[in-house]
C-alpha cells in the first residue's frame, strides 16, 4: 500500500460502521487526511486494486466473506458546509443530510429540507441521486468535485451524471469529494416546520429504531414498493435474524443474530413473492457488495410462513 497522511488499517472490521451492523471486513479501509491525501493515494496504488466509497454505512449490504481491494471512509475533514450565497451551499462529501439540511435553515435557503430524510451522506446521495418526500439530488445539484481512481481532481457538471431514478453515470472508482447545492430563499421558520414534518412522518412509518438499510427496493413505475411486497404477503417474513418490518414492509431488519447472507437471501425470497404474486420485479435499491459465504437458508430456514428449507 502508498505510504498516507490518514489512516490505512488492514483486515478492518466494517460491521460496526454499517447500520445493518453485519459483514465482514475490508481488506484495507484508508480514511484520509484530506483531499491531496486521497488523491496522492489513489495515484500511487496499484490500478487493479478495486477503490469503493463508504459513507454512514446506511443503504449497504456488505457480504460476509468482507470486501476485496480498499474502502474509502471519508471523516471530519469531509463533513463541512459552507453558504457561498444566499440559494447555495459547498458541502463536503462527508456531511450528512442534517448537517445540510440544518445549515441550509440557518441560512435561509428552503427546498432542501428533504435531505433531512435520507440517512446516509453527500457523497452517497450524488453518486445514487438520493431522494425523498418527492424531491431527488438531480433537483438541487449544481456539481460535484470528484477524485477519480486515477487520482486526479475534476468537477462534473449536473448534465454530466445523467441522472435516472436512483442512478448516476459517475464514472466507476471515482469519489465524491464536494458538491454544490442550491434552494431558493425561505422563513427559517417555515424551513423548521417542514423538516419536523418530514421527521414525524418518518418515525411514524419507519422502523429508525431498527437496525435496517433503509428502503430496500426502487419503486417500480406505476407502483410502490412495499404495496406489492405486503399484497405478496411477506410482511414480518423472516430468513434466519433478518426480517422484514412489520411498520414498513419495504425495510428489511437485522432482529439481533442475522448475517448478511441472511438479509440478502430474504431480499431475494420478497422478490421472488413480489413477482409471483405481480409480475413486477423488484430492483434492489440498496448497494450489494462484498464476497459471499455459505447458503444462508442451509439450517437456518423461512419464518412466517416461509417454506423450510
Amino acid at each position: 500500500m502508498p505510504s498516507v497522511r490518514g489512516k490505512l488499517t488492514a483486515n478492518a472490521p466494517l460491521a460496526p460502521l454499517l447500520w445493518f451492523k453485519t459483514g465482514g471486513p475490508a481488506e484495507w479501509l484508508f480514511e484520509p487526511k484530506d483531499a491531496d491525501d486521497l488523491a496522492q493515494f489513489l495515484v500511487a496504488l496499484d490500478p487493479s486494486i478495486p477503490v469503493m466509497a463508504l459513507g454512514l454505512g446506511s443503504n449497504l449490504i456488505v457480504r460476509d466473506g468482507g470486501v476485496p481491494g480498499v474502502v474509502v471512509r471519508l471523516g471530519k475533514a469531509f463533513a463541512q458546509v459552507e453558504r457561498l450565497d444566499d440559494i447555495t451551499l459547498r458541502c463536503g462529501a462527508g456531511a450528512s443530510g442534517i448537517l445540510v439540511s440544518s445549515t441550509a435553515r440557518e441560512a435561509g435557503i428552503g427546498g432542501l429540507e428533504f435531505l433531512r430524510s435520507i440517512p446516509g451522506t453527500v457523497g452517497g446521495f450524488v453518486r445514487m441521486n438520493g431522494g425523498a418526500y418527492g424531491r431527488e439530488v438531480m433537483d438541487i445539484l449544481i456539481d460535484c468535485e470528484i477524485v477519480d481512481r486515477n487520482g486526479a481532481r475534476r468537477t462534473l457538471a449536473l448534465a454530466d451524471l445523467h441522472y435516472s431514478y436512483r442512478h448516476s453515470d459517475l464514472p466507476d472508482g471515482a469519489i465524491v469529494i464536494s458538491a454544490r447545492i442550491q434552494g431558493a430563499p425561505a422563513d427559517p421558520a417555515a424551513i423548521q416546520a417542514e423538516m419536523d414534518r418530514i421527521a414525524t412522518s418518518r418515525e411514524a412509518s419507519q422502523p429508525l429504531r431498527s437496525k435496517t438499510g433503509g428502503s430496500t427496493f426502487k419503486n417500480p413505475d406505476r407502483h410502490k414498493a412495499w404495496a406489492l411486497i405486503d399484497a405478496a404477503g411477506c410482511r414480518g417474513l423472516a430468513v434466519g435474524g433478518a426480517q422484514v418490518s412489520e411498520k414498513h414492509t419495504n425495510f428489511l431488519i437485522n432482529t439481533g443474530d442475522a448475517t448478511s447472507a441472511d438479509i440478502e437471501a430474504l431480499g431475494e425470497e420478497v422478490r421472488a413473492r413480489v413477482k409471483a404474486q405481480s409480475g413486477v420485479e423488484l430492483e434492489w435499491e440498496i448497494q450489494r457488495i462484498g464476497n459471499t459465504s455459505p447458503s444462508p437458508l442451509q439450517g437456518r430456514g423461512l419464518g412466517r410462513g416461509g417454506v423450510s428449507t
